[in-house]
């Protein structure tokens, strides 16, 4: 059922054509991710839509109630900001309203938080409309993709993932194009080549004993037919020129740099931590935790809201006694309170102030994080607060570290930029550790986890999917052991009921009952 439609949305800032929509349309219990760059306009496409802020131009047709689920929150000093987020999506689902509108809902939100967000917008009777960088949730959540680009809108249904095969398989096309028309350009150019080359010997006479007159004779001849050919070339030159031009596809090669003390490092602990314990009053983040960290190695730390990661993550940089560092190791540290960049100078100044690397693999490393050409020469003032943390991150990147420590990295970045981030990060030599609820960052990077749960720390070497199973698997042991238990102890109680059982005794039994289905539920899916 057909709740809003959108007809020539034009929307301007400061001069610049944010939006230009064509037409667009929201039907009941839709579920649509919005994709695009930062300043794409995805927050403004929103707000159009949801009633917040008129358009320049055009109309948006609906009776359906609205909400909209704001990015940026108020700030709380009593509340962390995964309590305030909660606090907002729990008020937008208590309006029930016919169409929600969610601009980034899992900022600041735990593993946890984001899978019961994720049954809420399951269920919700209603449309979705949201913005996330978060892959997985799109993927879980959407079952349609509005692409920003350029200011229009374009339509994919699917998921994150049916999305991305689709730009896969439109480059794979492109590429196939591309090569299909430089195939043809090359044959052309030779036959052109080949005619060119014939051309000029048609006014050579064949042989050097021939007369004046007989060779005036035989240029006469071939004159006509040298003409004849020049046509041909002419044409064949045109051919060329009215080819359809097909780009080529972006093809970026993996960014290589040699870093400090890099072989003194490769595969040895550049960080170990030795029962490290950590309590705040009476209230104990974890005891005991040790692990390693190597050159080269990738890992994450994970964990819910409040288990003290980033608390850890100070541990280790303030080097307190139950950590070792390497004397071969430079840590690079980055936050979101991005106070190294000079927000009055370039981009490219800031990020050359500190780098070891040339101007080439800085720019390149830039390109990758799509800050292109006339685009380094911007002031870090007029920047987006997701263009400032890849500005920082570029400025870590390329500095004389050989070990990085990273705090939520992907916060206000955009889909591509993480994909970027990603990409230097899985190419980078040096060792990496991070904190991240992005799983879908965390599994593409880590080859070592790092779980903070029930104040202890686990280290597990291998993949998030590797983990995630090992830790399903350890799960499904437990509930069979519960499972067993409760089996054995009401064949305990049937043994000793009889006619005359305490109502006490019923309600025991009723519930182990129940408990029993739950669990026997639980250990077959």
């Amino acid at each position: 059922m057909l709740i809003l439609e959108a007809n020539h949305i034009e929307k301007s800032i400061n001069d610049r054509k944010l939006l230009d929509v064509t037409h667009l349309q929201i039907h009941y219990e839709d579920r649509i991710g919005v994709v695009g760059r930062n300043g794409s306009g995805k927050t403004t496409l929103l707000s159009i839509l949801a009633g917040e802020i008129e358009a320049d131009k055009g109309e948006v047709k609906t009776s359906a109630s609205r909400y909209f689920l704001p990015q940026l929150k108020e700030t709380d000093t009593f509340r962390s900001g995964g309590e305030i987020t909660k606090s907002y999506i729990d008020k937008a689902l208590a309006m029930k309203a016919e169409i929600l509108f969610a601009d980034e809902p899992t900022t600041n939100l735990d593993t946890h938080n984001i899978k019961e967000l994720e049954k809420h917008f399951s269920r919700y009777r209603g449309a979705i409309i949201l913005v996330s960088h978060n892959r997985y949730f799109l993927d879980q959540i959407c079952t349609k993709i509005w692409e920003i680009e350029d200011g229009e809108v374009k339509e994919i249904h699917g998921n994150y993932t049916s999305y991305v095969k689709q730009k896969e398989l439109l480059r794979r096309q492109q590429q196939e194009e591309y090569e299909k028309y430089i195939t043809k350009k090359k044959q052309l150019e030779r036959a052109v080549t080949m005619k060119e080359q014939k051309a000029q010997k048609m006014i050579k006479p064949p042989s050097k004993q021939m007369g004046t007159s007989e060779s005036r004779i035989w240029k006469m001849q071939h004159a006509t037919k040298q003409k004849k050919m020049h046509q041909n070339i002419k044409a064949l030159e045109t051919r060329v020129e009215k080819l359809e031009r097909v780009k080529k596809p972006k093809d970026y090669p993996a960014v290589k740099m040699k870093l400090s003390n890099q072989d003194q490092i490769q595969g040895r602990n550049v960080l170990r931590v030795k029962d490290l314990s950590v309590s705040f009053g009476n209230h104990v983040l974890w005891t005991d935790a040790s692990f390693t960290i190597k050159g080269g190695e990738k890992a994450a730390i994970i964990g819910n809201n409040g288990v003290g990661k980033t608390t850890l993550l100070k541990q280790i940089l303030e080097r307190v006694p139950a950590v070792t560092i390497s004397p071969a190791a430079k840590i690079g540290y980055f936050s979101q309170n991005l106070d190294t960049l000079d927000t009055h100078v370039s981009i490219l100044e800031n990020v050359m102030s500190t780098a070891i690397q040339d101007e080439t693999t800085v720019r390149t490393v830039l390109a990758r994080l799509h800050f292109y050409r006339e685009d380094v020469y911007k002031e870090v003032q007029v920047l987006s607060g997701g263009e400032r943390v890849k500005v920082a991150f570029a400025k870590l990147f390329v500095s004389d570290y050989n070990t990085l420590i990273l705090d939520e990295p992907t916060n206000y970045l955009d889909i591509d930029a993480i994909e970027a981030l990603e990409e230097l990060l899985i190419n980078y030599e040096g060792a990496v550790l991070f904190v991240s609820h992005d799983c879908r960052f965390v599994q593409n990077i880590a080859s070592k986890i790092i779980e903070l749960s029930d104040q202890k720390v686990i280290e597990f070497l291998g993949s998030y999917k590797a983990f995630r199973e090992r830790s399903q698997e350890t799960e499904r042991d437990y509930m069979k052991e519960e499972l067993l238990k409760i089996e054995i102890k009401l064949t305990q109680m049937i043994s000793e009921m009889n006619d005359e059982a305490s109502n006490e005794l019923e309600k025991e039994f009723q519930m182990l009952i129940h408990k029993r289905n739950q669990l026997r539920n639980q250990v077959n899916n």
